[in-house]
């Protein structure tokens, strides 16, 4: 039986002098016990890792050599297979006896460099790709998970767990995944930081699939330098993903090649034809600071064709999901009856009550009916897709405009929870290019809207990890905008907001 826990933990500096850090267990004691006070209004954490405490004990015993990431406890969003007791369950019912017994080699590397794995967060269900209508950061499995800033809020998909575990303080890091978006949207609407590393960088393997082609790991974190720390240990070659076969010879000590200085000088592209959505004035004030920096801004007024990419890249999402689906649940234990998406369509269809209460499946349906990987239209819309998003798109306005990053909003304030009509996003940054291309992506707090956090994206071409990270921190160290969450029940109970939805002359009824 699942254990729905919470977890958390205070801020370790792996970085920090030796003598000045606290013990792993101390540091996993304090995260457990932060999950038990937060989870229960906020949804973030699946399970607590019930090895975990022994796990870190282990590192106590054994401190030297001590990895970089000695005894900081970290997050996995519930899609990535870990060793210890806990099922992966992609917050499906379906996957509630999907324990395998197995590290994600992500998850290996993590281990391997001191950090304490103390649970699985929440998710939206099958990373988002069940449905249209669904509701972010909702899981059979998990329930519904609530931003940490105002718990009526939406948390955004499909890595909502870890962006709210991360932002509350339940841990200093937490593992997402992205195919479009996952990464970069909680950590955007949570006020953290969130990278989407090149495609290729971080090993797949253990990690249920939506698209060879799109999906990632990444950290997310509050600080941009543990976001490279992480993604340091993370980042490697693995042999059963191919797609990492240059991640040995590409990947570099991210967090030391931070600098404050980084901006200065460097010719920044503003994606103009992605801003608005209510984030205009914290946007402005971000390029000040840009500029502030010595960065050389350029405006970037039109895109063409993103409607076009979004459809092509649609297209293929659905085969490769079930192509792809399939080959996992091929290597997951006799207790998993689910061995095919055929087979969890008619799951669902069963268990109707508990898996679709507030939405059905039409992804996994289209995904069924679509006809494999050796289908023309599926490889002519992956080939129009990336070029149009890669070599046409990033790329083309890297090079027309004379630009080594672009940098725009990355996603609106966050939406109000809505079980009538799900997800109500009012607009979006230019993120889909970067996640169809495969390229490198990082959010950043760039202020607020009303008390919500909002981001500013930094994205590259493929491989330039390091210079995004670099950017990004300059920006970080310049600005320091993260803000702490309050737990509100919502942002109207913010003073400004009730004064404001206060009438100023007496109205009829009033005893004045």
């Amino acid at each position: 039986m699942l254990r729905h826990l919470l977890l958390a933990s205070s801020v370790l500096l792996a970085s920090a002098p030796a003598a000045a850090q606290p013990s792993a267990e101390a540091n996993t004691r304090d995260a457990i016990r932060r999950i038990e006070a937060l989870n229960p209004q906020t949804r973030a954490v699946i399970a607590v890792e019930p090895t975990a405490l022994d796990e870190a004990r282990a590192l106590d015993r054994n401190r030297r050599p001590r990895g970089p990431l000695f005894g900081m406890p970290i997050l996995v969003k519930d899609n990535i297979e870990t060793k210890g007791g806990l099922p992966t369950t992609a917050g499906s019912l379906a996957l509630k006896d999907n324990v395998t017994g197995r590290d994600a080699p992500l998850v290996a590397r993590l281990r391997a460099a001191g950090a304490v794995i103390v649970g699985k967060t929440n998710l939206s269900e099958w990373a988002n790709f069940r449905d249209g209508d669904s509701i972010s950061g909702w899981s059979a499995v998990g329930g519904q998970t609530r931003n940490a800033h105002a718990l009526d809020r939406n948390a955004c998909g499909s890595s909502t767990g870890s962006g709210v575990a991360v932002a509350a303080g339940m841990a200093p890091a937490a593992i997402g995944t992205e195919t479009n978006g996952s990464v970069v949207c909680p950590a955007a609407v949570s006020g953290i930081v969130g990278f989407k590393p090149t495609v290729g960088l971080v090993s797949r393997t253990y990690v249920i699939p939506i698209s060879h082609s799109q999906d990632t790991p990444g950290p997310m974190t509050r600080t941009v330098r543990e976001a490279a720390m992480v993604l340091t240990a993370m980042a490697g070659t693995d042999p059963l993903d191919s797609a990492t076969k240059e991640a040995d010879t590409r990947k570099s000590n991210y967090a030391a090649a931070l600098s404050d200085n980084s901006l200065r000088g460097k010719r920044i592209g503003v994606m103009r034809f992605a801003t608005g959505f209510g984030t205009d004035t914290a946007l402005e004030q971000a390029l000040q600071t840009l500029r502030a920096e010595g960065a050389i801004l350029v405006d970037i007024d039109k895109f063409e064709g993103r409607g076009q990419i979004g459809a092509e890249s649609y297209k293929v999402l659905l085969s490769e999901f079930k192509a792809d689906l399939n080959a996992y649940l091929a290597t997951t234990p006799p207790t998993v009856r689910t061995r095919t998406l055929a087979d969890l369509i008619a799951f669902n269809n069963a268990n109707a009550a508990t898996e679709m209460p507030l939405f059905g499946q039409d992804i996994f349906e289209g995904s069924e009916k679509t006809k494999g990987l050796d289908d023309p239209e599926y490889k002519k819309a992956r080939e129009t897709s990336f070029r149009m998003a890669g070599p046409e798109g990033i790329d083309k306005l890297l090079k027309t405009h004379n630009v080594v990053a672009l940098v725009g909003p990355t996603m609106p304030a966050a939406w109000l929870i809505d079980s009538v009509h799900g997800d109500q996003i009012s607009g979006g940054g230019a993120g889909s290019l970067a996640a169809v291309a495969g390229y490198p992506h990082l959010t950043v707090p760039m202020g607020e809207v009303r008390g919500l956090p909002v981001g500013l994206s930094f994205m590259g071409p493929k491989w330039s990890d390091a210079l995004i990270l670099s950017l990004g921190y300059d920006f970080e160290q310049a600005s320091q905008k993260r803000i702490e969450p309050r737990l509100m029940r919502s942002i109207e109970e913010r003073e400004d907001v009730v004064k404001a939805f206060t009438p100023a002359l007496p109205q009829a009824g009033s005893s004045k």
